[in-house]
């Protein structure tokens, strides 16, 4: 299996004898468990699946047909999808006396029947009161009173090295402890998913995906979610919803049985000490815009590509990531004032929050049209540039008025970033108007110095500085 993200979750026993933790001097979990682990439940659900024939489908009409003429018809042909009964276990934690447990929508994506069970065995049908895939957070509610409940402690006073425990249910082995320490706060993970994750090396398995992770005052300080994984089982590194960030959807689920965010409409990049250097920023920093929509909030606001992004309401942007989370977190409708970085000067611009309903796609053509005709000049033969024109048909395609075609990258180019079948459509801020701009840019530089490109790359638009070469760099111009 490759390595890559699964949203799984799970424990192995841990056990010591009180007197060995008083020996060794390690930490004892005993009454921990003991006292909030009747909070802790089992979440299993049902679901239907409808499975195609592997062999060729075709109506009932064509069949006839064919036998008509006496042609085979496969066994299977015609037949209908076959249905299927699919069962998956997670694990979660009662927040509320009244019923309300928390848990991963992805314990309980597309399910037909919900159950959850407690510690004292009595099972519950439960109901999803909302659910938000972004976060990966579920709210159930099940018809019970006067439960167990978790105490809830504050996931922003987390330190690396602090021991901490998870309680779940992994591979169905209910009620199962582990413990370790919290390795990194603020773990950035998924690009679509900004959620800032507690990573840890506590044992995580399948079937304990939406478990409390305890602190030592016996207080859920996350939700476990995800492992990174080469096998699919543990190896050393857990991650965890932070419960400050989790509570804030669950007050929006139980509101509205949804989550809104908002969006400015734009893709955005991180800023390095090239990119900076190009810009004429002073340090790396800000979030550096790399595509507008062109409908978007940003677009109507003026802002564009190659403007980077500063602080938001007055937030700095440390870290590119920042500007997502602060964005989705804002009310829709509302006005945010954002401190942009242009032509080397620091502006700032107003727009209104629009709502975010999907991912931004930026949709960039590739180069390879049989109309398309070599752009090069010496100049940008320098840089390891092979350039060729786009025809009309491939601009339009791209979303520009103007671009020129990468063929192949080496030397400066290459070690910038660029490749093969990038479309360059500006420098900087500005919009490439025609392949002697571009000429004139990179012509203009002295070595050592730099400029930002902006490059079309399959879905999206980033910025790479490109650096002159001295006279004593060799490029791969002459292959």
């Amino acid at each position: 299996m490759q390595m890559k993200t699964l949203f799984v979750t799970g424990v192995i026993a841990v056990s010591s004898a009180i007197s060995s933790a008083a020996v060794t001097g390690l930490p004892d979990f005993t009454q921990l468990v003991e006292k909030e682990g009747k909070a802790v439940v089992n979440v299993s659900t049902t679901s239907t699946l409808r499975e195609s024939s592997s062999q060729m489908e075709m109506d009932e009409d064509t069949l006839n047909l064919l036998r008509r003429f006496g042609f085979p018809v496969p066994p299977s042909a015609g037949q209908q999808p076959r249905e299927r009964t699919a069962q998956s276990l997670g694990s979660g934690f009662v927040i509320d006396a009244n019923g309300y447990v928390l848990t991963n929508a992805h314990v309980v994506a597309q399910a037909d029947t919900i159950k959850v069970t407690l510690t004292n065995k009595k099972e519950y049908k439960a109901t999803i009161v909302g659910s938000d895939a972004r976060t990966d957070i579920a709210l159930l509610k099940i018809d019970a009173t006067d439960l167990p409940k978790a105490d809830l402690g504050d996931s922003d006073k987390l330190k690396a090295g602090e021991w901490v425990v998870a309680i779940g249910s992994p591979f169905g082995f209910e009620n199962t402890v582990t413990a370790g320490i919290i390795s990194a706060t603020g773990r950035k993970l998924l690009d679509e998913n900004q959620t800032p994750f507690i990573q840890t090396d506590v044992a995580i398995n399948p079937g304990n995906s939406g478990g409390p992770l305890f602190n030592m005052d016996g207080q859920v300080v996350g939700i476990n979610s995800q492992i990174y994984s080469q096998s699919g089982g543990f190896m050393g590194l857990s991650f965890s919803i932070p419960i400050n960030e989790a509570m804030k959807v669950v007050a929006e689920l139980k509101a509205n049985g949804k989550v809104t965010r908002g969006r400015i409409g734009v893709a955005v990049q991180s800023v390095n000490d090239d990119l900076a250097k190009s810009f004429g920023l002073p340090k790396a920093q800000g979030a550096l815009v790399s595509a507008v929509d062109k409908d978007g909030p940003a677009a109507k606001a003026g802002i564009k590509p190659g403007d980077i992004v500063l602080k938001y309401n007055g937030q700095a942007i440390e870290e590119t990531g920042d500007l997502p989370r602060l964005v989705t977190a804002s009310k829709p409708g509302s006005q945010a004032t954002l401190q942009i970085w242009r032509d080397k000067a620091a502006r700032n611009v107003t727009l209104t929050i629009g709502v975010l309903d999907q991912k931004d796609d930026g949709g960039a053509g590739k180069p390879g049209d049989k109309s398309a005709k070599p752009a090069e000049e010496s100049s940008i033969r320098r840089f390891g540039l092979s350039l060729v024109e786009l025809a009309p048909r491939q601009l339009k395609q791209a979303g520009i008025k103007y671009g020129v075609g990468v063929q192949s990258a080496t030397g400066a180019a290459a070690r910038a970033g660029l490749q093969g079948g990038d479309i360059v459509a500006g420098i900087g801020g500005t919009d490439l108007s025609s392949a002697a701009q571009l000429r004139q840019a990179l012509d203009a530089l002295k070595p050592g110095d730099s400029v930002a490109l902006r490059v079309l790359r399959q879905d999206g638009s980033l910025f790479f500085s490109i650096k002159a070469p001295d006279k004593t760099d060799k490029t791969d111009k002459d292959k």
